[in-house]
């Protein structure tokens, strides 16, 4: 670990996660995948391309937030006709612009640039175009974009118009990856305000629509006990949901669904007493 500046926070999803919108149905359950997978080689893939301070993780989770669209795709929405033909991208073969389209946290575009940062990354993308959607593998591409555009200098500035323009081609979006990069910065001062002090970090997992596993079941069973009837299946689904957004009303939290330490506290008191009677459909 490195002094000052330069030091490699303990960082995964859940940083993603404190970054990026909320969601519902089937947008939060590929943003729970995207974000579980990415954040899973998450600290490893920044600390190969020197993303190692504060800025630069802030400018990077910020950046790629708002590029993906609140890390709810890896894919551009839109077909990619409009870039048939576009030699300037290298696609010279019939059916390049949809073959090619936009890929990646942020949005690998072109047969030509699919050939050049496969090779750097030792994968076939030209052949396997898809791939590039993969989470960590599209991780990995923004990152080696970072490295090429030589954006860590302007992080190191917290020049956020330099970045964007690098990115984006002009200011599109700025107020939103602003947004995103202050709450990036607030969670990275958390998390580096927990290793100085010594303090114990809440074990229990943020968890949301889409969240699967463990954790969810022992969720849905303090829900149960609290009379919601709940299946306990470890899927987070709308049921669910809907439980917690009732407790969260009910103890005057935010109510967003989103199951973190004061909605932890609130359901497994609640989970206690007998006069919550709610009922979920």
């Amino acid at each position: 670990m490195q002094r000052g500046d330069q030091v490699m926070l303990p960082i995964d999803g859940k940083v993603m996660f404190e970054v990026a919108p909320r969601f519902s149905g089937k947008m939060a359950e590929r943003q729970a995948e995207i974000i579980k997978e990415a954040g899973q080689v998450l600290q490893a893939t920044l600390e190969a391309y020197e993303i190692n301070t504060r800025l630069r993780i802030a400018h990077f989770v910020g950046q790629t937030c708002h590029e993906s669209a609140g890390f709810r795709t890896t894919e551009e929405f839109a077909s990619g006709a409009a870039y048939e033909g576009r030699k300037d991208l290298g696609n010279v073969k019939k059916g390049d612009g949809r073959r090619y389209k936009g890929r990646g946290l942020l949005q690998l575009t072109g047969r030509a640039n699919y050939a050049e940062y496969g090779k750097a990354l030792g994968v076939d993308l030209e052949n396997n175009p898809t791939m590039a959607a993969e989470p960590a593998l599209s991780l990995k591409l923004a990152c080696e974009y970072w490295k090429r555009r030589k954006l860590n200098a302007d992080c190191d500035r917290d020049d956020i118009r330099a970045t964007t323009r690098k990115i984006n081609g002009g200011l599109n979006g700025l107020e939103d990856r602003s947004n995103y990069i202050r709450k990036a910065k607030e969670a990275l001062a958390r998390i580096e305000g927990i290793q100085l002090t010594g303090a114990v970090e809440d074990p229990r997992p943020v968890l949301r629509r889409g969240s699967n596993g463990e954790a969810v079941g022992d969720l849905q069973n303090l829900l149960q006990k609290s009379n919601f009837p709940l299946a306990i299946d470890q899927d987070f689904g709308a049921a669910t949901e809907l439980a917690v957004m009732h407790i969260q009303g009910d103890k005057k939290l935010t109510v967003d669904g989103i199951v973190g330490k004061e909605t932890w506290d609130a359901i497994e008191k609640a989970s206690g007493s007998a006069s919550l009677l709610a009922r979920v459909a």
